[in-house]
């Protein structure tokens, strides 16, 4: 096998415990969020070459669906066709005429998660890819490219805070001035409240793939005809700057009820927002002593839920014990918060790729 030229690695972590979603999307406006950049996270490695040195310009590699296959600029084809977003990225990105690349691209989190892995795919392929040319993008500009990947050329909705977050990392407060034109104010807190933060969150993965498309366009169309103003956006936003204040404090209390006022708020645009399942999850953990849980992301079927467990660590793990003994395809997902963002580097090898 042909040694490498280079090897670009990225990184970019997924996201939990959005406050305040729904409210960064184009028909809000404006909006207020909250947001914790946690790991597992997502993983790219791009294996440079000489053109030529490989059978095809462009090998994608998408390991978590066992796919290896050559991509097409966009002009050589109609579509994108196996995995529209990570094709889109690179035909956005490009990849230079002299060079031929291997891409690998790998998430430990499980699809559909409703953890803005799709957005953290992005950032971390359009970071690797970014290396091929001179010039460096800023966070947010990564974050605003793979934004209109998913909203521009692949015609999805898609608010702005899950490319924020994976481009970012850490505890975010977002305010969405004009969509989709945001600004992050990162919350920096001390290492006890770091730490005790990340022992109390726990991810639960609800053991199917995220799919409301259905109930998320009726809401859609519900929000659009009353506008930016509607009282259950205004409901949603006001969480995020609790959230924010809370964690400030090292109130967790604090911030678990803001998780579940978000969560009630989710329900009240629509009740099936609020899976059966996640309900389950958020019934087991009111009876363990949990302050707080968040429906991640847009909510709906399948997807995942956030806890915010009490104090007591024995208790925090008789939840996680009765969760997985409640029902066999819920998953308990070991988080770690992320203290950086997209993170990209280069490393020389002399080591067959």
């Amino acid at each position: 096998m042909k040694t490498a030229m280079r090897v670009i690695n990225s990184v970019a972590p997924i996201r939990v415990c959005d406050n305040g979603g729904w409210t960064d999307t184009w028909f809000a406006e404006h909006g207020r969020i909250f947001n914790i950049g946690v790991y597992p996270y997502v993983e790219v490695q791009i294996a440079v070459y000489p053109r030529g040195a490989l059978e095809h310009r462009v090998l994608l590699h998408a390991e978590n669906f066992g796919d290896r296959y050559a991509v097409l600029p966009r002009h050589e084809k109609h579509e994108w066709i196996h995995h529209p977003l990570l094709e889109a990225a690179i035909d956005y990105m490009g990849v230079p005429d002299d060079l031929s690349v291997q891409i690998s691209i790998y998430s430990e989190a499980p699809a559909g998660c409703s953890t803005g892995t799709s957005a953290a795919v992005s950032v971390a392929l359009i970071g690797a890819l970014d290396q091929l040319t001179p010039g460096r993008k800023t966070p947010l500009e990564v974050a605003y490219a793979a934004h209109s990947i998913e909203t521009d050329m692949l015609n999805q909705q898609s608010g702005i805070q899950d490319q924020l977050c994976a481009a970012y990392g850490g505890i975010n407060y977002i305010e969405m001035f004009d969509y989709p034109y945001a600004a992050v104010s990162q919350i920096l807190v001390s290492n006890a409240i770091w730490w005790e933060l990340e022992r109390r969150l726990c991810l639960v993965f609800l053991g199917r793939s995220h799919s409301s498309s259905a109930v998320h366009e009726m809401v859609i169309r519900s929000l659009t005809e009353t506008g930016p103003d509607n009282p259950k956006l205004e409901a949603l936003r006001a969480t995020a700057g609790k959230s924010r204040d809370a964690i400030y404090a090292g109130d967790f209390r604090g911030l678990g009820a803001a998780m579940v006022e978000n969560t009630e708020g989710q329900r009240n645009l629509h009740s099936e927002l609020i899976s059966k399942e996640a309900q389950q999850v958020i019934d087991i953990g009111r009876e363990f002593g949990a302050l707080g849980w968040k429906v991640n992301g847009a909510g709906g079927e399948g997807g995942s839920i956030t806890l915010l467990s009490g104090p007591s660590m024995s208790e925090k793990r008789a939840l996680v014990r009765a969760i997985e003994e409640t029902n066999p395809l819920f998953q308990v997902i070991p988080t770690y918060l992320s203290r950086f963002g997209l993170r990209v580097w280069n490393q020389v090898t002399s080591e067959p790729q």
